[in-house]
């Protein structure tokens, strides 16, 4: 494996890659410049940190003692007993760690790091960003908000779900917080025992994948109707039991061209059809 990667795209966004974390970074403000060379410096060891605790981290059961690995296992401890390894916020928790050092330079007023999907995201005050959802269409995010994290899950995605999910994306007040939730809420999108949806076991798939045997969707046929709002009613209700319990701001769930939305995306204002902008996550 190559060392990590720093490439300046031309639009000036930061693009941080070493196997696979791949981060997009962008900052505002007049601590623009040395708040992304503080990004640079924490990638730098960064993947070799987490890889020193890849056993403890996919077993969920070890002493956890690095800060992104113990960020990891926080983010995920309010799901047990239910079965999550603090792989399930590794995305998050890395954008997390990176941000707070893009943050650590004075001046920087607005900043996002994208892992991927998985977003980390600073607003000063009266500020505001614009975020992309993976199925079309965009929200709005202001500083008054408590919403400072994004992440996306389902079974299309870059990791293993053992649900039916197209996408789930969740906002939370962290981005290891958001990884997590959605995570747990894509598992429940799920019709079990349904003909049309093919499973296999996760180790089949990746040998070291921290779910083990536990079968992973690989392909989910056409539903009916009925059957897509089924899948999403029992996300949807996981969703809003996190949301009376203050893991998460709001959720919105995807299964073949359906939608539900909760709590902070349900907001007027907040969800917006696809518009040219130019400071945008």
């Amino acid at each position: 494996m190559s060392g990590p990667q720093v490439v300046t795209l031309p639009d000036g966004r930061l693009h941080l890659n070493h196997g696979p974390i791949d981060l997009i970074c962008q900052a505002w403000g007049p601590g623009r410049e040395e708040g992304l060379r503080r990004a640079i410096l924490r990638f730098d060891g960064l993947l070799e940190e987490l890889v020193a605790e890849l056993p403890a981290l996919r077993s969920g059961q070890a002493v956890l003692s690095g800060p992104i690995a113990r960020r990891m296992g926080e983010a995920v401890a309010p799901y047990r007993p239910a079965f999550i390894t603090p792989m399930a916020a590794v995305a998050g928790a890395v954008a997390e760690a990176v941000l707070a050092a893009l943050c650590g330079a004075e001046g920087v007023e607005r900043a996002f790091v994208n892992n991927g999907g998985d977003i980390a995201l600073h607003l000063g005050p009266g500020k505001s960003l614009i975020c992309a959802l993976p199925e079309g269409g965009s929200l709005t995010l202001r500083a008054e908000m408590p919403v400072r994290g994004i992440a996306t899950s389902g079974w299309r995605g870059r990791s293993w779900s053992l649900g039916i999910a197209d996408a789930v994306t969740v906002l939370a007040r962290s981005a290891a917080d958001a990884d997590a939730a959605a995570t747990m809420i894509a598992n429940a999108v799920d019709l079990p025992g349904h003909p049309g949806i093919t499973r296999r076991p996760a180790q089949e798939m990746q040998a070291d994948s921290d779910l083990g045997p536990r079968p992973v969707t690989v392909a989910v046929a056409a539903l009916t109707p009925a059957e897509v709002a089924e899948a999403l009613h029992r996300g949807q209700a996981l969703a809003e039991g996190y949301r009376a319990r203050g893991l998460i701001e709001g959720a919105a769930l995807f299964l073949q061209g359906e939608m539900r939305a909760t709590a902070a995306f349900a907001l007027p204002g907040v969800l917006r059809k696809p518009k040219e902008e130019s400071e945008h996550v």
